[in-house]
């Protein structure tokens, strides 16, 4: 009974590249399969039987027409197990190095359409799955002294995923892309201390800045520029506008006096006439914060008029 041997599939051979059994057509050999030795055009031994592609592979029976002194010995050595390794002709029809099609250690495109012309038992080829190639018309033998005229690859053509990820990050750490794992960890640590290092300084900022904004409304409280009933409002318009700005605001602000200070004034504003500003010293404290958030644009003029510089604030 006839044994049933494995033809080819789509394992890596050992000039990295490979055949995809998908990829094939077969059938113009199944026409004429023709079973040759070494490859060799003249030296038929037989023909394949019940050729099969399947499983990803291609598989058939060997027969041997025993019309020839070699055809009885390779069909001797073959039922001895001497000759064991069956080995396929194609021509190349289309090559690809997507990497859907590439494995690792591959070096040279997957070869993703063919065209099987023969099949040879051979003594030594490339690899389990030895084969001969044809690209435009010029024969690629794989074999052990054989040159495979096929484009290599681009190296970043295929990397394994895991080693892409640790090139990126290497990168991204301001590491070489050929720095280890060990490299990688230590940077990684670092860059963790440097970051809680950084929260608990702005954390410290936060909270000094916020000391002195409070000491400065106390401050303006206790020189009656501001009253008390107002301090949480100046507070909240200190962390809004900045400690400077805050300052400058309170620095305008005249203090509050006794009503008996005020007696005996003359003239005055009278009743129910509008009333303009030419300075933010000269707005009433209690209106200050008033002015600011519902007439921007009046308030930028007269913190100008008051410090000669722009106050930048939105709209």
């Amino acid at each position: 009974m006839s044994k049933r041997v494995r033809i080819s599939n789509d394992s890596l051979n050992s000039y990295g590249t490979r055949v995809l059994t998908s990829g094939m057509n077969v059938e113009q050999y199944c026409r004429n399969p023709v079973l040759l030795y070494q490859h060799e055009r003249g030296q038929v031994i037989g023909y394949v039987k019940d050729l099969k592609v399947e499983n990803d592979e291609v598989t058939g029976e060997l027969m041997f027409d025993c019309a020839s002194e070699l055809s009885k010995r390779c069909k001797k050595q073959y039922e001895f197990g001497s000759l064991r390794m069956v080995s396929v002709g194609i021509d190349i029809l289309e090559l690809s190095d997507d990497k859907q099609h590439l494995v690792q250690g591959q070096t040279s495109p997957t070869i993703t359409k063919s065209k099987l012309f023969e099949v040879s038992l051979v003594d030594i080829g490339a690899n389990d799955d030895a084969i001969v190639l044809q690209k435009d018309g010029k024969r690629i033998t794989l074999g052990k002294d054989g040159e495979c005229p096929l484009p290599l690859l681009n190296n970043n053509n295929f990397q394994n995923p895991e080693q892409m990820d640790q090139k990126k990050l290497a990168l991204s750490l301001g590491l070489p892309e050929t720095a280890d794992e060990a490299a990688i960890n230590a940077a990684i640590e670092e860059l963790k201390t440097a970051k809680a290092e950084n929260a608990d300084l702005k954390k410290n900022n936060d909270t000094l800045t916020l000391e002195r904004i409070t000491n400065a409304v106390d401050k303006a409280v206790g020189e009656k520029r501001l009253a008390a009933d107002k301090k949480e409002q100046f507070v909240e318009l200190g962390k809004k506008v900045g400690l400077e700005e805050l300052q400058n605001i309170l620095a305008v602000m005249t203090p509050q006096v006794k009503l008996s200070q005020t007696i005996g004034h003359q003239g005055g504003v009278p009743t129910g006439t509008p009333v303009t500003y030419s300075k933010l010293s000269e707005v009433p404290a209690d209106k200050i914060l008033e002015l600011r958030e519902k007439n921007v644009a009046e308030y930028k003029r007269l913190y100008k008029a008051e410090y000669g510089i722009e106050c930048e604030i939105e709209d």
